[in-house]
């Protein structure tokens, strides 16, 4: 991502309310697996930690984080976490089968062979891990901030179901994500790319919003988060899936 943009996001990672209700969604999966604290737990695209540190602070032991960003690692260090270090998320330097659970959150459009990727990171789950991956949903949903990002693509359910089974994992789940805010944002989309210059430099959709506003939105995509657990969106902002390693 630009350099301007990763230090606006650090600042912001913590408590805005797109990155809070994600990792309540991510932190609500892991908590169906009644996983023991001793679970091998890999995140890839940990950034500054803020899901780690989370998990530490659930009683989690055998936390693992990995970013290629060596700002984001800096300040994850400074945060107190020693369990995190820079690597290439489509490159991982652990042996086959090293992890019981391996999660990546809005990670994988940032990779351009994204299926060498997810085939890493199937080769170190041990047999019978867990993977979690949540990715930005739809291609008809792009928009500036997917340039700032460095986004190579957006992905259908199906799409992304596809390249998790060729990994050779088993779907377990598999969903979208942050449904009431999908129309909104499809009729912000299309205004934007109506009237939005092609020569003017793009910007992203990632800013500091009044608390009052911020605690709503966090709250409106929480109380989502506790119904999808008993049944699958239609639609989102976003697409997950939950997959083993057989």
């Amino acid at each position: 991502m630009d350099a301007r943009y990763e230090a606006k996001y650090h600042i912001l990672e913590e408590e805005h309310w797109w990155f809070r209700s994600r990792r309540h969604m991510v932190y609500s999966i892991i908590n169906e697996l009644n996983l023991s604290a001793s679970t091998a737990i890999l995140e890839v695209g940990c950034s500054a930690g803020p899901l780690l540190l989370k998990l530490q602070q659930a009683g989690f032991t055998n936390l693992t984080g990995i970013d290629v960003s060596e700002t984001a690692i800096a300040l994850g260090n400074e945060r107190g976490l020693k369990c995190i270090s820079v690597m290439d998320g489509a490159k991982l330097a652990f042996p086959d089968a090293t992890f019981d659970l391996v999660i990546a959150s809005d990670v994988l459009e940032h990779i351009a062979d994204d299926k060498l990727a997810m085939q890493e990171w199937a080769r170190v789950l041990k047999p019978g891990g867990k993977l979690i991956v949540f990715v930005p949903a739809f291609q008809h949903l792009w928009s500036n901030h997917d340039v700032v990002n460095h986004h190579f693509k957006r992905y259908s359910k199906v799409e992304l179901k596809t390249i998790v089974a060729q990994a050779g994992l088993n779907i377990k789940r598999a969903s979208y994500w942050n449904f009431s805010l999908y129309f909104p944002t499809l009729l912000v989309r299309k205004l934007q790319n109506s009237v939005t210059s092609k020569s003017a430099l793009p910007d992203d959709d990632l800013q500091q919003l009044p608390t009052i506003v911020n605690s709503i939105l966090t709250n409106l995509v929480k109380l989502e988060n506790k119904l999808l657990t008993k049944v699958n969106y239609p639609v989102g902002v976003s697409v997950f899936v939950v997959a083993i390693k057989a």
